[in-house]
C-alpha cells in the first residue's frame, strides 16, 4: 500500500501548464483503490489549496469535498506515538519535523513506499522507500 504525500494531492488540482505531466501522474496515483494518507497530509492539502495567494485557489467547500473523497484511503490519525516516532526520525535522520511525521505515519500504517518529491528518491528510511513519482 503506497502512502501519498501532500504534493501528490496538490499536483492533482494544479492548473499550471508546467504541471501537466505531474498532474496526470498524481491523478493516476489517486485513482488507485489502495493507498494511504495521514491527517497531516489532508490538513496540509486544505491549507495550501485554499490559501488566498494561490493561483486558482479552491473554495472551502471544494477542498472539503476532496478531503472527504480522499478519506476513502487508509488515514493515519495524529497520535502521541506518531509524534514520538517523528521526533525519533528527525533526531536520527535530520529531516524536518513535518517530513519525519509523514514517514512515521507511513510506517505506522505498514506502507512500504512513500510517494513524494520532497525527499531523496530511492532512499529507504525506517523501512519506508522514498519514491519520487515525477522522475
Amino acid at each position: 500500500m503506497p502512502f501519498f504525500d501532500t504534493n501528490v494531492l496538490l499536483y492533482s488540482i494544479s492548473t499550471a501548464p508546467a504541471d501537466a505531466e505531474k498532474r496526470a501522474c498524481a491523478t493516476s496515483l489517486l485513482s488507485r483503490k489502495d493507498g494511504a494518507l495521514s491527517v497531516q497530509v489532508l490538513q496540509e492539502f486544505y491549507v495550501q489549496a485554499t490559501r488566498v495567494t494561490r493561483l486558482h485557489a479552491l473554495s472551502h467547500q471544494s477542498a472539503v469535498n476532496l478531503v472527504v473523497a480522499w478519506s476513502r484511503f487508509r488515514v493515519q490519525e495524529l497520535t502521541l506515538p506518531i509524534l514520538n516516532a517523528a521526533l525519533e526520525i528527525k533526531a536520527t535522520h535530520q529531516f524536518s519535523y513535518w517530513d519525519s511525521a509523514i514517514i512515521a505515519a507511513a510506517r505506522a500504517l505498514g506502507c512500504r513506499e512513500l510517494y513524494t518529491e520532497d525527499l531523496s528518491h530511492g532512499q529507504e528510511v525506517e523501512g519506508v522507500l522514498i519514491v519520487d513519482p515525477y522522475r
